[in-house]
């Protein structure tokens, strides 16, 4: 079955993961992805761990596209990359500001010829502002968009988070905005240039903090384990692991209380109401934690589950990718590699009922496809001349 976006032809300059992921979603959902790589290739292919010499991480991102080689500073790559762009429905790049108009492949140049191009540029902090010619690491947008001043235990340094969130939430927008993008030009005829940043996506994650130093001045403190506005809502210690129990509305308060054995605590007054408990989740924890860890995990999900309390267990990542739950969603993909052979990768978290997404591709060897893209480019091209003799 057709992707919804099949029919679109996406030309991918991107490198590292913030870009590739972007344009990674777009082919997972039937969009030609077209990976345009210098001929020594992108840095992330020397990126380990290896699997037969290929970059596991580099695989993971850069699946269900073809991968062209082009010497942008010849004369022939040049005009090669030039025709793909004009051709192409999407532009996807993450240089610098200013660095694909220094190649001749700006937006302006090629928007002049494919009035319907969409060009999306993700970049560390934009095309403008004060810091817009700065590169951009997820690192650095994480530690200046507030994420890492948030992160972290109460009494300690701040903390990057350990996932790249800058990088990939820069790749969710990335595709969210082009394709907003493509749904203008459906009403408009014409395309236009998409700008989005890793620093902008870091900092709009901060909801929570954004809206309480809007609303009160202070700046949001780091609460380690706690949540700033739901309690019990936090990763607990029972007797043989960690589980994590969200308990804060009323009706789940009580049945976390009762599955306790603890019927008492909604009468305390430190414990009353969310807010109370907001307020003192401190006493409340360990409260709850020297009652947890008299049993075993999987005995208080099972209590919890049987009540209709959310919880869940803390799982690694080969819990993960072998849980029923995983593998029944589809999110465990096999796919056969040239070089790796049979490999998995993660599943689409997006599920359409009609036009379903599917991972079809293993990420391209470098320069896989060079000839069998510029064949179809050069068939292109000589098709308006054939139409226009006859």
């Amino acid at each position: 079955m057709a992707g919804a976006l099949e029919g679109l032809r996406v030309i991918d300059f991107t490198t590292n993961l913030s870009g590739p992921y972007c344009a990674m979603l777009l082919g997972d959902q039937g969009a030609d992805v077209i990976k345009v790589e210098r001929p020594e290739g992108e840095a992330m292919r020397q990126t380990p761990p290896f699997v037969e010499g290929e970059s596991a991480p580099f695989m993971l991102w850069n699946r269900n596209k073809r991968s062209v080689t082009l010497d942008l500073k010849s004369e022939d790559g040049f005009q090669a990359a030039w025709d793909l762009c004009i051709s192409a429905d999407i532009v996807v790049e993450n240089f610098r500001p200013g660095v694909m108009a220094r190649l001749g492949l700006g937006y302006e140049a090629l928007s002049a010829e494919n009035p319907g191009l969409v060009m999306t540029s993700i970049s560390g902090f934009g095309q403008t502002g004060p810091y817009g010619s700065r590169g951009g690491f997820d690192l650095i947008t994480q530690a200046m968009s507030g994420l890492a001043a948030t992160n972290g235990p109460e009494d300690g340094p701040p903390f990057r988070l350990p996932i790249a969130i800058s990088d990939v939430g820069a790749g969710m927008f990335g595709a969210y905005a082009t394709m907003v993008a493509v749904h203008g030009r459906t009403q408009t005829g014409k395309g236009q240039h998409v700008d989005v940043s890793l620093f902008e996506s870091a900092m709009s994650f901060c909801v929570y903090e954004a809206a309480g130093y809007f609303a009160t001045g202070k700046t949001p403190e780091r609460i380690g384990q706690r949540h700033r506005g739901s309690s019990p809502y936090q990763i607990l210690k029972a007797k043989d692991g960690y589980l994590a129990i969200g308990g804060a509305q009323q009706n789940l308060w009580f049945r976390v209380c009762n599955v306790l054995g603890r019927p008492d605590l909604p009468e305390d007054p430190r414990f009353k109401t969310r807010a109370d408990r907001v307020a003192n989740n401190d006493a409340l924890i360990e409260i709850i934690e020297g009652v947890m860890q008299t049993r075993n995990r999987d005995e208080w999900l099972a209590e919890l589950e049987e009540v209709g309390v959310p919880a869940g267990p803390v799982m690694d990542h080969g819990e993960v990718f072998t849980d029923p739950h995983t593998l029944a969603r589809d999110m465990v993909v096999e796919l056969d590699h040239p070089a790796v052979g049979k490999m998995n990768t993660i599943g689409t978290p997006v599920k359409l009922a009609s036009t379903p997404g599917a991972i079809d591709r293993p990420a391209p060897l470098l320069g896989e496809h060079t000839e069998e893209v510029l064949a179809e480019l050069a068939a292109r091209k000589r098709a308006p001349l054939a139409a226009a003799e006859e």
